[in-house]
């Protein structure tokens, strides 16, 4: 098995793609071995060998929360933190999950010995760790900064967690950056020191070297990409615990099934231009001359998950209520972004490229478009 890549790339690293002339029959190619091939194949680039760390990270991770989501009926994980009563910087009810969940991730991440800042949905406002990183100085933070390290996390930890009560599809979306150099992270009292360190997070997504989400549903699918120049899907063997390559090199459809997802209970709030698309693919009146068919989570992983196999059309658009949407740019936005590209597709917020986008705040949020490449076109050419 070899993982090709799809020209151009649109990420920063330009890696030689694993090759598997051998497997096991009973294991296949699990994520660990596809890593740790990866670093194999690019000598070249010994920094490799460190993205392993965080990637095991990521995977402990993910399987955690995997169980955490499947157990929560019977654990008592289900209804809100504090009765209701604890809200996010997004001005958002906190789920139990919602803070279980980031608290998993951000140590998994932070044990790793190899990351320089995190960066996640359910955090606000930066704090310094002191050297042994047993234990935060305070709890609600947006950036946490450890120091002397490589990487720059980002991530929301549950997405479409509102909906977990109800067993509906969750997930985790993440990317990786790479720290700038320079940075002075730690100062007298164990302060941030240099300012300018923070804005380590602020960073295109075009600058991220490895992007990834983890579905939870039926089964737990990880879908990740090293690069941006291919996009691989893994699913959990629960039995053996190990995620186990069954999509390699997904690419999603240039003009995928007829389907699009929206929320249309915001219908009379859009432009004049998209309620007009959506009208005219509803009548059959669109390019491909075929009636679309609406399907619509309200859970962003699960609905990307759905067009990256079969194609199509996702998007959260601003409106008059929310003239730049409800998705955050570097936590949401940005990775999905470099997984569709990866695949082929296209990831656009008002006509611009969302991958070339400089976040102004960690909690930026931009409208947004994924899906197949003529698919979104068309959307496009409406607003001309």
């Amino acid at each position: 098995m070899v993982a090709t890549a799809p020209a151009p790339t649109t990420g920063k690293l330009d890696l030689v793609e694993p090759v598997f002339p051998e497997q096991c029959e009973y294991c296949g190619v699990t994520l660990s071995r596809y890593v740790l091939e990866m670093a194999r194949a690019n000598p070249d680039k010994p920094d490799l060998v460190e993205l392993v760390s965080v990637m095991t990270s990521v995977e402990r991770g993910c399987k955690t929360i995997s169980n955490l989501v499947r157990r929560s009926p019977m654990s008592g994980l289900t209804g809100l933190e504090d009765g209701g009563g604890s809200i996010n910087v997004q001005g958002e009810e906190q789920k139990k999950l919602d803070v279980i969940t980031n608290t998993v991730l951000k140590n998994a991440l932070k044990f790793s010995g190899k990351m320089g800042v995190l960066a996640s949905e359910e955090e606000d406002a930066p704090v310094g760790l002191d050297d042994d990183a047993e234990e935060l100085y305070e709890w609600n933070k947006e950036v946490v900064v450890e120091e002397g390290q490589k990487y720059v996390a980002v991530f929301d930890p549950l997405d479409g967690s509102s909906n977990v009560d109800a067993n509906i599809p969750t997930g985790t979306i993440f990317g990786i950056f790479e720290e700038p150099e320079g940075c002075t992270v730690m100062g007298d009292n164990d302060e941030v020191a240099d300012k300018d360190c923070l804005s380590a997070t602020l960073q295109s997504g075009n600058k991220l070297v490895v992007a990834g989400y983890c579905l939870y549903s039926a089964a737990t699918e990880l879908v990740m990409s090293f690069g941006g120049k291919t996009c691989q899907g893994f699913t959990l063997d629960e039995q053996v615990g190990e995620f186990i390559l069954t999509k390699p090199n997904m690419q999603i459809p240039k003009r995928g099934k007829p389907i699009y997802s929206v929320n249309e209970a915001n219908r009379w709030d859009w432009e004049a231009p998209l309620r007009d698309y959506i009208t005219a693919i509803q009548k059959g009146e669109g390019e491909t001359g075929k009636q679309y068919t609406a399907r619509y989570l309200g859970s962003m992983v699960g609905d990307i998950h759905r067009t990256l196999l079969y194609g199509g059309i996702f998007g959260y658009p601003g409106d008059a209520k929310n003239p730049n949407g409800k998705l955050r740019l570097l936590y949401e936005a940005a990775p999905i972004a470099f997984l569709m590209e990866a695949a082929g597709g296209t990831a656009e917020s008002s006509g611009t490229r969302i991958l070339d986008i400089e976040p102004t705040n960690v909690h930026q949020r931009v409208p947004c478009f994924f899906g197949s490449a003529d698919d979104v076109a068309e959307m496009r050419s409406y607003y001309k």
